[in-house]
C-alpha cells in the first residue's frame, strides 16, 4: 500500500507491521495475501484493542497515549532510533528520558579518542562516570585505569580530591558550573534515580556540594576554556568541546585542544614523563 503523507504514523506503523516474520512469533494461520504480522496480531502483541490499533493506521481516533506507543515498540520490536521516530509521528516529541547506563565502548571509539595524541580526551556517562580515555588525558587529566571504577565519577573527584581542588585556577566557579552541568545531563538523561545515591554522599562529604545541589542551578558545557595549575609543568590552558556519542545517548566525549604553544610543550613534555607520574590526577 502506498504511503499517505497525512497519516505517516499509520504509514509507518504498517510499514513496519508488514516487515515482520508472522511464523517466528508463533503466527501461522496459512497463505496471507500481504507479508507480515496483521492488525490484530499487533494489537495482541501491543496489548491493545484491534480497533484502536486498525484506527491508528487509518489516521482516526485522535493521538495514542506514549503508553501505547510504548506497548506499540515493544510489540513491533522498535529499535532505540524507530521507537524515538514513533514517538515524534505519534506525539510530535521524543519519549521521555529513559536511563540506561553502560560502562563499555566499542574499539572503535576507542579508536576516535586515540587518534588525538596532544588533546586529552574522555568519555563519560550520564552521571558523569568515566568510562574512556586517551594517553593524553592519562597524563594530563588523571590516570583514570589506575582508579577503581567506582571513584572514577568527575563529580566525586571535584569534591574529593584536594589536587583536583588546588589545580582549579577559581575552584568555586568551576565548582558551580560542573554541579549545574552535571544537574542538566543527569536530568535529560532521566538518570535522577541513579544519581541520588551519588548526590546524597557528596552532600554530607561537601557543605560546598550541599549548597550548589541546593540552588538548583543547571548549565550547558558544549565548550569553553579550562585553565589547570599543574604541579609539575604550571599552568595549562585548555579549549574544551563536548560531543554527542551517536546511537548512545548515555555517553558524551569531552576532547581539550592545547589553546597556546606553551600548553602543546607542557602535554608533550607530559606524555613523555607519563610514567613516572602515575598519580597525578587535576581534572
Amino acid at each position: 500500500m502506498a504511503s499517505d503523507p497525512s497519516n505517516p504514523l499509520g504509514t509507518f506503523l504498517r510499514d513496519r507491521r508488514t516487515r515482520m516474520d508472522a511464523a517466528s512469533f508463533g503466527f501461522s494461520g496459512g497463505r496471507r495475501r500481504t507479508p507480515g504480522l496483521r492488525r490484530e496480531e499487533v494489537a495482541q502483541r501491543a496489548n491493545i484493542s484491534p480497533t484502536w490499533y486498525t484506527w491508528l493506521e487509518q489516521g482516526r481516533g485522535g493521538a495514542p497515549s506514549a503508553d501505547v506507543l510504548d506497548r506499540l515498540a515493544a510489540g513491533l520490536m522498535l529499535t532505540e532510533p524507530e521507537r524515538e521516530h514513533l514517538f515524534v509521528l505519534g506525539l510530535g516529541r521524543p519519549p521521555e528520558a529513559r536511563y540506561t547506563g553502560s560502562d563499555e565502548v566499542t574499539p572503535r571509539l576507542q579508536r576516535v579518542l586515540d587518534a588525538w595524541p596532544l588533546s586529552p580526551a574522555i568519555i563519560k556517562t550520564a552521571t558523569w562516570d568515566v568510562v574512556a580515555w586517551n594517553a593524553a588525558a592519562a597524563a594530563v587529566l588523571t590516570d583514570y585505569g589506575k582508579l577503581p571504577r567506582d571513584q572514577r565519577n568527575i563529580l566525586r573527584m571535584m569534591f574529593s580530591d584536594s589536587r583536583i581542588k588546588a589545580a582549579q585556577e577559581d575552584w568555586a566557579q568551576v565548582a558551580r558550573y560542573v554541579v549545574g552541568a552535571f544537574r542538566a545531563d543527569a536530568t535529560r538523561a532521566g538518570a535522577a534515580a541513579e544519581i541520588s545515591d551519588l548526590v546524597d554522599e557528596l552532600s554530607q562529604r561537601s557543605p560546598e556540594f550541599a549548597a550548589l545541589w541546593k540552588s538548583n542551578e543547571v548549565a550547558g558545557h558544549a565548550d569553553g576554556v579550562k585553565r589547570l595549575h599543574h604541579p609539575e609543568v604550571g599552568l595549562l590552558e585548555l579549549e574544551f568541546s563536548a560531543f554527542a556519542v551517536d546511537g548512545r545517548p548515555e555517553l558524551g566525549m569531552i576532547v581539550y585542544n592545547p589553546a597556546t604553544a606553551a600548553t602543546e610543550r607542557s602535554v608533550r613534555a607530559l606524555l613523555a614523563a607519563a610514567t613516572a607520574t602515575p598519580d597525578l590526577a587535576i581534572a
